[in-house]
């Protein structure tokens, strides 16, 4: 699969999930909105009833009021025929100016307001909204548009400010009753409005939208899912093409690195097998030998194959027993020496762990020490500076093997440790090898129960380092 598709197909599915999301958000605010429109009706219906029963209120106290001023005016034209008779002895101390103006004053929409009981206000509300089935927190309450500023909070009366009337007016516009959403007129008519109830709900958006939290939630947790799924296979994709990538690579490598021992042993042969050679004792012997040594350079390069075959199985048969490093990489470096020393370098050691003892694998801890040193002076063009460096650290040993090479990238130190990946130099056959050195290391190094790292710059060399445990436990094994 090329990388345009790949892009094509993550640029579609990234695409269809936006939409998916867009759509599903809008169904969902269409709800909340239908919800809230819901709410709005119901509320809207309880303020209605609320208005009855204070009209009802107001329509009985007016018709008792009525009725008492009837009853009195009785008592006034009684005492009026005895105020003529000249007989005040049944003349009331603190005696009602019942007249016109006071049933003028009883009809008056404004004493109506002013008369409305804080208790059965408080009541009518609460049982209107919970016949609505709204049980949610609220606030409440009246205000006169004679005085500019509200009678009833939250059923407590408000004293009403004297000769300030502008204090009052910036105190009603500070009120947060004042920006509620729902106000229903009270005792309104064509000529005048006194009031209004105002009924706010601080917690409305949540209470509106908590019925929907759990669909959200759902959507949220699957479409996430989905994008987690599609990302991972992203990333598999990605990283199988990458491993094909190198294992192409690994197979032209593998194809050019046998094939320049079996052309060797080759003409080694005919030229053995020619009337002129076999005759000649020490030409054949030099013969035998260039085929025994190249023989055992393929042998090599299928030892490497097989023991990464081993690790990937599990199926490590590790021998462990007591080892000197200092002792194992002297005589890694002999075996290095004569390659450095060809491109006019050196190798340097600087021991300075004091004990030098652990327990491990002797033959694969010296093949990790010889696949260090050779891949700093493979990556080394000339004059290699490679030093060997030892210390002890909490429950073990550190070595540190640094050169002066052409160093990696970021990238490159990411991927350095991974199966065929090598280190690209313009030329893929400029640095021989099948890309398992490393992978081979750092797998070694973590069936001993230890670490390794690198720190590389590009042109300035690496360094690798590896931490071993002094004790080997079974635990430890890959």
């Amino acid at each position: 699969m090329s990388r345009k598709v790949i892009w094509g197909i993550i640029a579609i599915m990234s695409l269809s999930l936006i939409v998916v999301g867009v759509i599903q958000f809008f169904w969902i605010k269409r709800s909340v909105d239908l919800e809230e429109k819901n709410f709005d009706d119901k509320v809207i219906f309880a303020l209605n009833n609320v208005k009855e029963r204070l009209i009802g209120d107001a329509q009985e106290r007016l018709q008792r009021d009525v009725e008492e001023i009837k009853f009195q005016n009785t008592i006034v034209d009684k005492l009026k025929q005895e105020i003529i008779s000249g007989d005040k002895s049944t003349w009331p101390q603190n005696h009602r100016n019942l007249d016109a103006g006071s049933l003028a004053f009883l009809f008056n929409a404004d004493h109506f307001l002013e008369t409305i009981d804080k208790d059965k206000l408080h009541k009518y509300i609460a049982k209107e909204l919970k016949e609505q089935k709204i049980n949610i927190k609220y606030e409440y309450g009246v205000f006169s548009n004679d005085i500019k500023d509200y009678i009833i909070i939250n059923g407590n009366y408000v004293a009403a400010a004297v000769g300030d009337t502008s204090k009052s007016s910036n105190v009603a516009a500070i009120n947060p009753l004042q920006m509620a959403e729902y106000r229903m007129p009270l005792f309104a008519n064509e000529i005048s409005e006194p009031g209004h109830l105002n009924l706010n709900f601080p917690g409305k958006t949540r209470f509106l939208w908590s019925s929907f939290i759990p669909i959200l939630l759902t959507s949220s947790f699957f479409t996430g899912l989905i994008l987690f799924c599609f990302s991972y296979t992203i990333y598999i994709i990605f990283r199988q093409k990458k491993v094909s990538e190198m294992k192409t690579d690994f197979i032209n490598n593998m194809t050019h690195e046998f094939k320049t021992p079996i052309a060797t042993i080759s003409l080694a042969s005919d030229s053995i097998l020619s009337p002129g050679i076999m005759e000649n004792t020490d030409k054949i012997k030099r013969f035998i030998g260039i085929i025994k040594q190249e023989n055992a350079r393929m042998l090599n390069q299928v030892e490497k194959v097989l023991q990464m075959a081993q690790i990937e199985k599990n199926d490590l048969n590790l021998k462990i027993s007591g080892i000197h490093l200092h002792e194992l990489i002297e005589e890694a470096i002999i075996n290095a020496e004569l390659k450095v020393q060809a491109k006019g370098g050196s190798i340097e050691t600087v021991f300075d762990a004091k004990k030098d003892e652990i327990e491990g694998d002797f033959t694969h801890i010296s093949n990790i020490i010889n696949n260090l040193l050779d891949n700093a002076e493979k990556y080394t063009p000339e004059k290699p500076q490679i030093i060997v460096q030892t210390k002890n650290v909490k429950k073990g040993i550190e070595i540190s093997v640094s050169d002066n090479g052409i160093g990696m990238s970021k990238e490159s130190q990411k991927l350095i440790f991974e199966k065929f990946y090598r280190v690209h130099t313009g030329n893929v056959h400029d640095v021989k090898g099948f890309g398992l050195g490393l992978s081979y290391v750092k797998a070694m190094v973590e069936a001993h129960g230890g670490k390794v790292s690198v720190q590389s710059e590009l042109g300035k060399g690496s360094n690798f380092t590896i931490f071993l445990p002094e004790k080997f436990s079974n635990q430890n094994k890959v």
